[in-house]
């Protein structure tokens, strides 16, 4: 490493540094969220650029002469070798699902200070780590699973073990994250719209790519102009009723849709539904990450919640359980998510054309989840206190409002009513 580059990573390195310590130890004072963006861009390019390149290569000693599993294996259904930016973005999206937004936001109520804290040093030490590693092992061991590993490793007993609590776990999982997605899409035709569109052009995309007449560049494009108009094109809907009402459906029956998507996913070969679906996804999580970032730079929005507040005891409006280890276990997808292993041993190490691609793959997918948490911490808390308690406080209005001012956070119902319409 050149004189220069040293110089330039000691610089970022005490930006990083300098950010961390303005947010620790600034009491009472209006704290600006850029530095939480800093810290986290800081906290990016450091980890991902120094840790997991020590860790790919002194640790895991990651070996692009070795055959992966989806050289070796190729059965054009589950084990297709895929161009990397496509296995980012299929694993990015499968990781990072309404995880790293809702947990934040639920722990914002200590302060803006444990949570950022949490997930810096979570996903760069930890999860980061977590991931890569398991990614490893599923592709050392040709593609098994998290429950077939350890079958293989402890024992027969110990793995079936392994695998019904697996399945427990994914069962109740995806039932929780399930909920979050279809209350926010009942009866919101934009949003279904744009949804059931994005897969009519991942079949395109999968079809074109696998006939090797486009490269993923043509692909890419394709697939970003058509997941444009499908977010623009769904406000048009209310224009035509007939149409619209296609798209306006119940809770239940989007929970049904839900399943029959994932049927159609697990069931159809990866290159054709799930891996350009969960590529096109990305752009749409990574842009809107990407368009929060870009305004709380040019907006530089003051941080309304203190970096403390009184919960931190446990006694919290949202939740109740004292700062640790709730922080911890409020935010698990954006700093340490265990459910990470399932897809780092699932569909992803069947598509690695490379063993080096564990390393962009494993742990900067990761730290890229990382930075979506940081983004829903500040939207949790650049509005005011009271506002976001009563939003995520439960009961009628009037017992809100009450419970949240005797708490010492004021709001008033006409407040949140604005907030509503606005």
């Amino acid at each position: 490493m050149t004189f220069w580059k040293k110089l330039l990573w000691i610089a970022v390195t005490l930006l990083g540094l300098g950010s961390i310590a303005i947010l620790a130890m600034s009491r009472r004072e209006q704290i600006n969220a850029l530095w939480i963006i800093i810290a986290g861009l800081c906290a990016f390019a450091i980890s991902y650029r120094f840790y997991s390149k020590w860790l790919a290569s002194k640790v895991l000693l990651l070996n692009d002469e070795r055959a992966t599993p989806a050289l070796v294996q190729n059965d054009g259904k589950d084990f297709v070798p895929t161009n990397r930016w496509m296995v980012f973005g299929h694993h990015f999206a499968a990781i990072a699902g309404p995880g790293p937004l809702v947990g934040p936001v639920l722990a914002a109520q200590f302060g803006f200070l444990p949570g950022t804290l949490w997930i810096l040093i979570g996903a760069t030490l930890g999860g980061g780590v977590h991931d890569m590693i398991v990614l490893f092992a599923s592709v050392r061991r040709r593609g098994k699973t998290l429950g077939q590993m350890v079958k293989e490793e402890i024992g027969r007993g110990v793995g079936a073990l392994a695998l019904i609590s697996v399945l427990a776990i994914m069962i109740i999982l995806l039932a929780v994250l399930a909920l979050v997605v279809v209350q926010a899409l009942a009866k919101s035709p934009w949003g279904v719209f744009t949804i059931a569109m994005t897969i009519p052009i991942a079949l395109l995309m999968g079809a074109g790519l696998r006939s090797g007449l486009f490269n993923v560049s043509w692909i890419t494009a394709f697939g970003i102009v058509g997941l444009f108009f499908a977010v623009w094109g769904g406000q048009f809907l209310g224009n035509f009723p007939t149409l619209e009402t296609w798209f306006r459906h119940s809770d239940r029956w989007l929970a049904w849709a839900i399943m029959g998507y994932g049927l159609a996913a697990s069931i159809l070969p990866v290159w054709m539904l799930l891996t350009p679906r969960d590529y096109l996804s990305t752009f749409l999580k990574i842009g809107t990450v990407a368009a929060l970032a870009v305004a709380v730079v040019l907006i530089h929005p003051v941080l309304q919640m203190p970096a403390l507040t009184k919960f931190i005891d446990g006694s919290g409006l949202v939740f109740a359980g004292p700062v640790f280890p709730f922080v911890c276990i409020t935010i698990a997808c954006g700093a340490v998510s265990g459910f990470h292993s399932l897809i780092a041993s699932g569909t992803t190490p069947k598509m690695l054309e490379r063993e080096s691609r564990i390393r962009d793959i494993g742990y900067g997918a990761m730290i890229t989840e990382m930075m979506v948490a940081l983004m829903a911490m500040i939207a949790a808390c650049v509005i005011q206190p009271g506002e976001y308690f009563a939003i995520n406080t439960k009961g009628t209005p009037t017992e809100v409002v009450a419970k949240v001012s005797a708490a010492g956070f004021p709001v008033s119902e006409p407040q949140m009513a604005d907030l509503a319409r606005n």
